[in-house]
């Protein structure tokens, strides 16, 4: 019989960067407009008008959550987070009315959102999560794909139990993409309680903030690329190849020197590097890898602390893009003994069975009007409806890292 069950059921259910970004959004970007589109990257998945008309009835039934007073006091008890901020939550709720669904794309789904900065940012995970959910219910037998995923994980838990990979400190990060709701629970929960045995690895937390709270763990996350791309482009009056010096300075306000581990790849990692000197490179505890060579990255970084006379061994390489305990066991064993090493692992985690899993995304494509854009240190990780804004986010780039004068000094 067909699950029918509500897939989000808390307002809880995010990614812990939601919150951290929020609060910056809240204090300082309250008037920012935003649009988003939904982005499925497989080719040979086609959603049926079933799938899509399950996916409304889903987004309608995320609408109608509310924190409830538990989940705020919770919110309230993180050491980062402001009563201002967990007031505006008090009063918040998703906006149904700020969504297109329909089935006017490639794919078989199209998923546009429209409204303030404040209310779109915090539909992104939710409404990835419910597109996950309803569509392998709809196109597999759930309960064989449960069994399959059930029997890695356990061989998984084994594996760090025995020392087969060295991990480090590590948190799961795989909310967007996961499998099911049942699916990711199982994996912070077996995670969590067998932590004790495991060899050379340490379980940390996870990024969705209703699960840190039910198992005890910590919540991990601190900001994506939208921040940059709306704090860094959002406003007209500035050069987009600084976008990171602008978003920089905007969390550096919001937080000092708490919640900081700078992602640094929405424009190119060297374009970043040319405004994470001293004072930035000093307050923020690391730094977030996410797409393009992550061993030529960390050496990079590494080069770059050391430059500004900075201890790496003081300061986090946090990695996170597609990761396997294979892969994460190399970087680990490269980088472990010249900096602080943790990674965040989702798909892997939370959606591993004999189907392969959805490669889809959500991203801001207009800030306050204007096409905003990620470049990535990778090819086809970039999003923008804008072929024309991207190749003018691109010359400013190239002007400013061939042409600047004077601006990478230690500040």
């Amino acid at each position: 019989m067909l699950d029918k069950s509500q897939v989000v059921t808390s307002l809880l259910c995010e990614d812990a960067y939601k919150f951290s970004m929020g609060q910056a959004i809240f204090h300082q970007f309250s008037d920012y407009k935003t649009t988003w589109d939904f982005r499925c990257r497989n080719s040979d998945v086609k959603f049926t008008p079933e799938m899509v008309e399950e996916i409304r009835r889903q987004v309608r039934l995320f609408c109608e959550l509310r924190f409830t007073e538990d989940e705020l006091a919770y919110l309230d008890k993180i050491r980062w987070i402001k009563g201002s901020y967990v007031d505006f939550l008090r009063l918040w709720h998703a906006r149904y009315e700020d969504f297109t669904i329909d089935g006017n794309a490639p794919c078989g789904l199209r998923i546009e959102a429209s409204g303030t900065w404040l209310n779109t940012s915090m539909y992104e995970i939710p409404i990835l999560a419910i597109v996950n959910e309803v569509y392998f219910r709809y196109a597999y037998d759930s309960d064989e794909l449960f069994g399959q995923f059930e029997r890695k994980l356990s061989k998984k838990i084994g594996a760090l139990c025995d020392g087969s990979f060295r991990l480090g400190n590590f948190s799961e990060f795989g909310l967007r993409r996961r499998l099911s709701a049942r699916a990711q629970e199982l994996a912070v929960s077996m995670l969590r309680d067998n932590d004790s045995r495991f060899a050379e690895s340490h379980f940390v937390g996870t990024s969705n903030v209703e699960l840190a709270r039910k198992y005890g763990v910590t919540p991990v996350g601190t900001m994506a690329h939208e921040w940059i791309m709306c704090a860094g482009q959002g406003n007209h009056k500035h050069n987009p190849a600084y976008s990171n010096w602008y978003a920089l300075d905007a969390w550096v306000k919001e937080y000092g020197i708490l919640n900081g581990t700078a992602l640094t790849d929405t424009i190119t990692t060297d374009c970043f590097l040319r405004d994470f000197q001293l004072t930035y490179a000093t307050l923020f505890s690391g730094v977030r890898h996410d797409s393009g060579d992550p061993f030529v990255w960390g050496e990079k970084m590494l080069r770059h602390y050391e430059k500004l006379g900075i201890d790496p061994i003081t300061k986090t390489l946090l990695f996170s893009d597609s990761l396997d305990f294979g892969r994460a066991t190399a970087l680990h064993d490269k980088f472990s003994s010249r900096c602080r090493v943790a990674f965040g692992i989702g798909t892997f985690l939370s959606n591993d069975t004999d189907v392969p899993a959805l490669n889809i995304v959500m991203k801001v494509v207009k800030c306050n009007g204007q096409d905003v854009a990620k470049i990535s240190d990778i090819e086809g990780k970039g999003m923008c409806r804008n072929a024309d804004y991207v190749d003018y986010l691109n010359r400013c780039i190239k002007w400013r890292m061939e042409n600047e004068i004077g601006r990478t000094q230690l500040r």
